[in-house]
């Protein structure tokens, strides 16, 4: 049975970077989870089912960080539906659990860094940067934007699950914008080749490569993360973050706030007369 499986996390593996495209350091992520749990876990048959008990694995993982075990438990979860979905088994998984990972905040970017890239980009760079941090557009939004969603004063925006939103257009973007166009004349989307609009992975790469051209780890999630971030910490309500985002409920926008807690202890130090006086006393010292 371990000859079988490991056969078939072989070919799992090929349909991971084959089919589906998984990176270099995701295929190795799900390669190590396999061929540990495969090695230390029980396998049988029961009842016309095949039984995987992966008890050991767990022991053996127990210790290493959430993340990490997170991200093991996720390639068997994945192996099995792929198991289930080739050979046509019927696949009972022991000791499979998830397990919580706690939330990381996300890091964004200092504006004077943006503006710092902003600064010596291509037209073309300048506005993908623009639209990601001044609109907060997720990525594949960006991609898939067509010029009819391109209003005078505000931009028509189909995220997760078709949901559209509307956001208010800068007037130093749109003349970004009115510039690209008659420079590039796009026929139907914003950003395209050949008709065809670049596609995520295309952009993502573009922007990585600009900012790290400037010593600056970058992701167009971060820039999204930014102009959320941004906007609280400049007093803007969380509701209308919220809605500008394209987020189903305000508690996932919350994760924003705590990323201001430093600004906050800082303002609230130089501001409350409590805090004031306790720093005249200690300068008195």
């Amino acid at each position: 049975m371990k000859n079988k499986l490991q056969d078939l996390t072989d070919s799992f593996l090929d349909y991971l970077v084959d089919i589906r495209g998984y990176s270099e350091a995701t295929l190795t992520t799900y390669e190590i989870a396999l061929r540990q749990m495969i090695e230390v876990s029980h396998f049988y048959k029961e009842d016309g089912s095949l039984v995987l008990d992966i008890t050991p694995y767990r022991f053996q993982i127990a210790k290493k960080n959430k993340h990490t075990i997170a991200a093991r438990l996720t390639a068997i979860h994945s192996f099995i539906k792929y198991l289930e979905g080739q050979e046509d088994l019927r696949v009972r998984l022991i000791a499979g659990e998830s397990i919580k990972v706690p939330k990381s905040l996300p890091k964004p970017i200092e504006a004077q860094y943006i503006q710092e890239v902003l600064q010596s980009a291509t037209l073309e760079d300048k506005l993908m940067i623009s639209l990601l941090y001044g609109l907060g557009l997720r990525i594949t939004e960006l991609s898939t934007l067509q010029l009819s969603q391109i209003q005078q004063e505000w931009v028509q925006v189909r995220g997760k699950g078709n949901k559209v939103r509307e956001l208010p257009l800068l007037s130093s973007i749109r003349e970004l914008i009115e510039i690209y166009i008659a420079t590039y004349t796009p026929k139907k989307y914003l950003f395209e080749k050949g008709n065809v609009p670049l596609n995520s992975a295309q952009l993502r790469y573009k922007l990585t490569k600009l900012f790290k051209s400037h010593g600056i780890k970058a992701t167009p999630h971060q820039l999204r993360h930014s102009f959320a971030t941004h906007l609280l910490n400049e007093g803007a309500r969380i509701a209308d973050v919220s809605e500008l985002l394209g987020h189903t409920t305000m508690a996932t926008t919350q994760v924003y706030t705590k990323l201001g807690t430093s600004k906050k202890m800082n303002e609230y130090m130089k501001a409350h007369p409590l805090a004031q006086q306790t720093s005249k006393d200690s300068s008195k010292e």
